[in-house]
């Protein structure tokens, strides 16, 4: 085994699998690895150095994409047998093509690009590990009978009752029949816009925003109208004009750490918005799945303006695992009756299994203890994101020190941004420009960084030879 020390805490420059990776590769080039040797076993080498098993994986499947590692059913992981020389070139990394299919579904499926600093996702180092097993083991425990039917078309009674509960702790009193649990916030989402909206229907979102909800919004035949987004909310003027001249059916706002700029609402931009909101009878979409990651105070509009006029989406995907798909609606009941007998007509119930495994991890997880080293972790990567940021000198949109994004523009021509993404794939980097977040797909010179996968030397390296 190869001797390494690993830098942690608050002040680490790389994350610990990219601090695995580059060990092991560093070994591999310098052939103290030499080809065909074996590496530890996953179990091992995370006992070994206090891993946990996800961190080792994780890195192990980076450095099978950079060709350096082969992966052999019941043998484990072995540097690549071929050794290079003078003749033959070491195997090369194939980068993926940049297209929309690519982005929307393939890249959930596709963990070969070494550096994500476009993604929208925690770190798989990060979920909370000890919590998840322990949920697993007592699923394991649950009577098969509880399991044998699709459960409740609302979802599991007991996780609706603690997502109340929570909710009403943040201000926004909600009882069990206001709460209807999704496969995902996303899915929240999408059953909302199925329910409330028609084709043809015009409707308004944030510019930049949430470029799933977009692809939604298209695939409904809506028409759709941007509002530009500032640090402290929407441009309030902007929505004025908007919703007087389009009269919308319904607006949809991303309220705390927003995908992508990371802002999140003041108080009195959410109270300008609800005015509007109910001057013009318009529907609110709150998308609040960063609550938990979000500062102390943060408004929520749903507590603002009571369930008559905003349905509010949550979920787990940033605070749990994103493998669990399990999020929520909360709305008045007689909406919430609709939205779940569109649930049903689309897809049935969502997972009971799925839906008592988190409700586990919430109750008996050390679950606040969780979402609190999670925080300061992320506050930990926003700073060396930023310190890199500001000594290339590029211009920084805001600085949440908290949630997973950070969005900055480069200082090149607009139109070269969907070039340099490309460009930076071909080097293993995955980028997200800013037209993936607008409405109307304009080139954009603003790129999402997310903060926890942009600490990597070679990303800001690439960076700095493009500005």
């Amino acid at each position: 085994m190869i001797e390494f020390e690993l830098e942690r805490g608050r002040r680490a420059a790389a994350t610990l699998v990219e601090q695995v990776v580059n060990a092991f590769a560093g070994a591999i080039e310098g052939q103290s690895l030499r080809a065909g040797a074996q590496l530890p076993s996953v179990r091992q080498l995370a006992q070994s150095h206090d891993l946990s098993t996800y961190t080792v994986s994780e890195a192990y499947n980076r450095l099978v994409s950079m060709g350096l590692v082969v992966a052999r059913r019941g043998s484990g992981y072995r540097v690549v047998s071929r050794a290079p020389s003078a003749q033959a070139s070491p195997a090369r990394w194939q980068p993926p093509t940049l297209t929309a299919t690519w982005l929307l579904s393939d890249v959930f499926a596709d963990h070969s690009v070494p550096i994500k600093a476009g993604c929208g996702w925690m770190p798989s180092e990060w979920i909370n590990e000890s919590g998840l097993h322990h949920a697993l083991r007592a699923m394991s425990r649950v009577p098969a009978a509880r399991l044998g039917d699709y459960g409740h078309p609302y979802g599991f009674a007991p996780l609706r009752e603690r997502i109340a509960a929570q909710l009403d702790r943040h201000g926004l009193p909600a009882e069990v029949n206001n709460v209807l649990l999704t496969q995902g916030a996303t899915q929240g989402l999408d059953l909302i816009v199925r329910t409330l909206l028609r084709p043809g229907d015009t409707v308004l979102v944030e510019d930049p925003g949430y470029c799933n909800l977009l692809q939604i919004l298209k695939l409904a035949g809506l028409t759709v109208h941007g509002v530009p987004r500032t640090p402290a909310g929407l441009d309030i003027e902007a929505l004025e004009h908007q919703a007087a001249t389009h009269r919308p059916k319904a607006i949809f706002v991303n309220t705390t750490l927003q995908n992508p700029t990371g802002a999140t609402f003041t108080m009195a931009n959410a109270f300008r918005l609800l005015q509007i909101a109910e001057r013009h009878q318009m529907w609110v979409v709150e998308d609040d799945v960063s609550r938990e990651l979000a500062p102390a105070g943060a408004p929520i509009l749903a507590a603002m303006a009571g369930l008559a006029r905003v349905l509010y989406v949550g979920g787990f995907s940033k605070t749990v695992t994103p493998s669990l798909r399990c999020g929520y609606v909360v709305a008045e009941r007689d909406v919430l009756r609709e939205l779940a007998r569109a649930k049903m007509a689309v897809g049935l119930t969502s997972s009971e299994t799925i839906e008592r495994i988190v409700d586990k991890v919430l109750l008996e997880g050390r679950y606040a203890r969780h979402v609190e080293l999670v925080n300061e972790r992320l506050k930990a990567a926003h700073a060396v994101v930023e310190e890199r940021l500001d000594t290339l000198g590029l211009d920084v949109f805001h600085r949440p020190r908290a949630g997973l994004f950070v969005w900055a523009r480069l200082h090149v021509e607009t139109g070269r941004a969907g070039a340099i993404a490309t460009a930076a794939l071909r080097d293993g980097i995955w980028l997200a420009p800013g037209s993936y977040f607008r409405p109307d797909d304009e080139p954009s010179a603003w790129f999402r960084f997310n903060a926890p996968y942009s600490t990597d030397d070679a990303l800001w390296r690439f960076i700095g030879g493009v500005r």
